[in-house]
């Protein structure tokens, strides 16, 4: 049987440069771990594939999956996301499944029954660590849910800057949707386990000026290797919260 692999954490926090450092860095690990697909309502985005990124289907569609018990989903962000948990079930009787995404679906397929007898490797990627959570939170002057969007949104603004330049309207409303749920997201941290302290986030350069990643981009990418060959790791591991 293989192993439920979740690797998540709030929009912008890195987990796409980790997968894609893995994949250009550890091949042979990368090529063993299959691919969690859910399913989404919303069109794709330039680059994506149908089948591979998500799969694309009209809102309707979506909702009528999640009418169905083995097809959780939620509305993220907006997108109306849907998972097939006996899909997930099949694949995980023959190899190891990478989920790479938010917490919200995350949470739902570690609580979910059908998946119970499978192994799972819970990694949540943090862009604060638990002390700089208690410092937030610990400044009277400091109100966290607000201090945390702000710094969100500023690596959010960074990355699609990069991506797009000029920015649109519609554009600067998702960096809205996105920073403002990171609040939420990063109490759900302590729920996946291994919490991997990665500043390094998907708008650093850190991830790819040279050949290695640097700074923190790297040490994240050694304790994912680590966790994924079960070797020990040095991760933080957070209570329901860490900053009381």
């Amino acid at each position: 049987m293989g192993r439920l692999i979740i690797l998540t954490g709030p929009s912008c926090a890195g987990k796409s440069p980790l997968c894609r450092a893995l994949a250009r860095l550890h091949p042979e690990m990368y090529r063993m771990l299959g691919k969690v697909v859910l399913y989404n309502c919303r069109a794709p985005r330039i680059g994506e594939i149908d089948g591979k990124d998500y799969h694309f289907a009209a809102r309707e569609q979506v909702e009528q999956y999640i009418k169905n018990d083995s097809f959780p989903g939620m509305d993220v962000r907006g997108d109306l996301q849907a998972l097939d948990i006996h899909s997930l079930a099949r694949d995980l009787e023959k190899s190891d499944m990478l989920y790479e995404g938010n917490p919200y679906i995350a949470e739902k397929m570690i609580s979910h029954s059908l998946l119970r007898e499978f192994g799972t490797l819970g990694i949540f990627l943090s862009p604060l660590s638990c002390e700089e959570m208690r410092f937030i939170h610990a400044v009277d002057t400091i109100e966290p849910a607000s201090y945390i969007t702000e710094i969100m949104r500023k690596k959010l603004l960074r990355r699609m800057r990069k991506h797009k330049g000029e920015l649109s309207l519609p554009d600067l409303q998702e960096i809205e949707r996105r920073a403002g749920t990171a609040y939420n997201e990063l109490t759900m941290a302590h729920r996946f386990g291994h919490i991997i302290v990665n500043h390094d986030g998907e708008d650093s350069e850190n991830w790819n000026a040279f050949y290695y990643p640097l700074g923190d981009a790297r040490l994240a990418l050694t304790a994912f290797v680590k966790l994924l060959k079960a070797e020990p790791c040095a991760t933080e591991h957070w209570g329901d919260e860490p900053w009381t």
